[in-house]
């Protein structure tokens, strides 16, 4: 009897297309063997040829179906796939029971399962996972909720709000926040900037206060402008100075050894002023394979090097111990040798200080020296700053932006994010002090790419800044109405006086409210692109956190490809060995345009990208500025330019391949049978990097 109809886990019947079968087996033969799929066409005859004797008249189940793929499997001696296959089959088995359990539509994925498992679920002492998805979202959002009668109101109503939005995937705070609201440990910030002193117990203070910060989950950045150039002399024991450089080995060997409280490596930022008598061994510190592992390095370069630069002049090298000028250099070599090392290496980025310090909102307080480790949280000395994420893929309906859905998520995510800073158990008595008293938040974006799509607007084109432009003002104009209305009931925050905000409104509540960070886990967690990232492939294999691989597609495009009629898993394939499907002749040119990954896009649209965004951006983006491996040192200069021109706060970039610890590779997975693009578990976009996408 010839097989018609198969019921689905839910009991309905529908028709029975043997393809999709088929589609299932080539995926696991080339994320498990990383072979070509081929064997799949005969395993599926076997199948469908079983079905047929056994359900003569009856209909079968999907389940009677994969259990016959698994025996063919077996059969025929290929026995990882199979392994792989039904481990696969009993993740999807929990995530609906997952879906069950939320009672909500959006699904999470397998590896978003996987993810959450590793790193986010709360364990006992033997390790044994205590919570489920649901039950810690629902511890974040008790914790963060319970503020609200510190204020003389009802936390019940909140719980509920923070609840559906998180488990809704709508809006997700950073990682920290995921870890420790609810625990012990408390500490929910993902963001820090400590001061580097230029003496031994300034230095090692600092060492000891990033130990305390990255064990709960937090990234630090540091200016180590104040600490005396190599070489200078130290008056206290007449010797010499090892110079910035040589002490930031000490705390990248700290943090490769505290790993970030064993949730995850540590990340930190390391900036010198673009004047430091030791500028030029900074910028080219990190060409070195492995050398300061753990650091992003950034040069802060200030208006004046920029005009000097325009005028092809020379400035001065100051000493920060006695201010005495040391040497006069051409500010082009400088710029130079920037751009060359960035090309070479993905270090050092660019931190435009001056214009950063235009957008000081407490001036009066203190002068911006660092960054966060990804550069999109300015902070002063030891403050900190908590961060989240509104998924821009769940604002789309039926072809359009919901503006009234996006509105009420913004006002709940800075009613959430003003809480933490109250909820937060901060690691030293400093940063509690600071940073309650300027209360500063940052609220982002995900999934922006996704938005694109869904709105059929591809990411390099005008129409795409445009609306980028429409898009954050709006989020910026209702994140800083929810800040005033918060003030006007809880007050102000404690520097608003010293802060550019008394002359523009009677009371607000945060410093800061707005923020683009760099999306990694939790953008895994949510499904979506990362942050405001291009999406960096259609199909690839991923390293899973358990050790295996997964075939992925990206669900936007194979819903496109099933509509108009061109999708199977062997074009999947053949995608997956480029993850672009740009010279793929199958696909209509009007997905190819749709489609365009971080690879495609020519530089000047990403740097035009984070502009538009910055625009209306209290804080800063992070933004990476992804660059083929064929990209030129005079494609880094125009980048640098262009991200000054358009008032960028600054700008990294990532050319492919020149780093040996990426986390994203194109053809080059180690066998010699399969060459697929690759990605470990927590890469959604962005930085291919093991520390760039470590806030969130």
């Amino acid at each position: 009897m010839v097989i018609t109809k198969i019921r689905k886990r839910d009991g309905r019947i529908v028709d029975f297309d043997a393809g999709r079968i088929k589609n299932a087996i080539h995926k696991a033969f080339v994320a498990v063997e990383l072979k070509d799929g081929e064997r799949a066409e005969s395993i599926t005859r076997e199948v469908v040829s079983l079905l047929e004797g056994k359900f003569k008249e009856q209909i079968p189940s999907v389940e009677d179906a994969q259990d016959f793929v698994v025996e063919v499997l077996r059969k025929r001696g290929y026995e990882k796939v199979a392994l792989e296959y039904e481990a696969y089959r009993k993740k999807k088995e929990e995530i609906r029971a997952l879906r069950e359990e939320f009672k909500i539509e959006p699904k999470l994925t397998v590896n978003a399962l996987e993810v959450l498992n590793r790193r986010y679920l709360l364990k006992d002492v033997t390790e044994k996972i205590v919570e489920t998805p649901s039950q810690m979202f629902g511890r974040i959002a008790r914790a963060i909720a319970k503020v609200d009668r510190k204020y003389g109101e009802n936390p019940k109503e909140s719980e509920k709000i923070f609840y559906e939005m998180m488990t809704r995937l709508e809006f997700i705070p950073n990682s920290p926040t995921l870890f420790n609201a609810g625990t012990k440990l408390g500490q929910l910030s993902a963001c820090f900037v400590l001061p580097v002193e230029d003496s031994l117990e300034g230095i090692f203070t600092a060492v000891k206060n990033t130990a305390l910060i990255e064990k709960s989950g937090g990234g630090v950045g540091f200016d180590f402008s104040r600490l005396r150039p190599k070489g200078d002399i130290v008056m206290s024991t007449k010797g010499v100075a090892s110079g910035p450089v040589s002490f930031m080995r000490v705390f990248d060997m700290a943090t490769e050894v505290i790993k970030a409280g064993g949730k995850r490596r540590g990340a930190m930022m390391g900036i010198l002023r673009v004047d430091h008598p030791d500028i030029l061994e900074f910028i080219t510190s990190k060409q070195k394979p492995g050398f300061l592992s753990n650091f992003n390095i950034s040069v802060a370069v200030t208006d004046d090097f920029m005009k000097t630069l325009e005028g092809d002049g020379e400035y001065w090298l100051v000493n920060p111990r006695n201010k005495e000028k040391t040497a006069k250099i051409k500010a082009r070599n400088v710029w130079d040798l920037m751009v060359k090392s960035a090309w070479a290496s993905g270090d050092p980025g660019v931190i435009f200080i001056d214009e950063i310090n235009r957008h000081n909102p407490t001036p009066e307080v203190g002068r911006i020296e660092s960054t966060n480790p990804c550069g999109e949280q300015p902070l002063l000395p030891y403050e900190s700053c908590n961060l989240g994420s509104i998924n821009l893929s769940r604002m789309v309906e039926n072809g359009k932006i919901n503006w009234e859905k996006l509105r009420e998520t913004i006002r709940n995510a800075v009613h959430f994010l003003d809480n933490v800073v109250d909820a937060n158990k901060y690691p030293l008595k400093e940063t509690a002090k600071i940073t309650r008293a300027n209360r500063k938040i940052g609220l982002g974006v995900m999934g922006f790419a996704d938005m694109l799509i869904k709105l059929k607007i591809p990411y390099n084109s005008t129409e795409a800044l445009e609306l980028a432009e429409r898009l954050m003002r709006f989020i910026e104009e209702e994140a800083h109405k929810k800040s005033q209305e918060i003030a006007e009931k809880r007050g102000s925050f404690p520097n608003f006086e010293k802060s550019i905000w008394k002359s523009m409104y009677k009371a607000f509540r945060n410093a800061t409210v707005t923020t683009i960070a760099p999306t990694g886990s939790i953008s895994i967690i949510a499904g979506c692109s990362s942050g405001i990232e291009p999406i960096f492939a259609i199909s690839f294999i991923r390293n899973v956190l358990s050790g295996t691989r997964l075939f992925e597609t990206n669900p936007l495009f194979e819903t496109i490809a099933k509509e108009r009629g061109f999708y199977d898993a062997k074009l999947l394939e053949e995608i997956a060995k480029t993850g672009s499907v740009q010279k793929i002749d199958r696909v209509p040119e009007d997905v190819k345009k749709l489609f365009v990954t971080a690879l495609d896009i020519e530089p000047e649209w990403h740097v035009r990208m984070q502009a538009a965004f910055q625009k209306y951006t209290d804080n800063a983006v992070s933004k990476t500025v992804n660059l083929p491996a064929t990209a030129t040192v005079e494609d880094v200069r125009k980048v640098y330019d262009l991200a000054w021109k358009l008032k960028c706060k600054g700008v990294t970039v990532f050319r492919y391949g020149s780093k040996p610890e990426q986390v994203l590779y194109i053809g080059e997975i180690k066998t010699p049978e399969g060459k697929f693009i690759s990605a470990e578990s927590e890469y959604a976009g962005g930085c291919p990097t093991q520390t760039c996408p470590f806030p969130s």
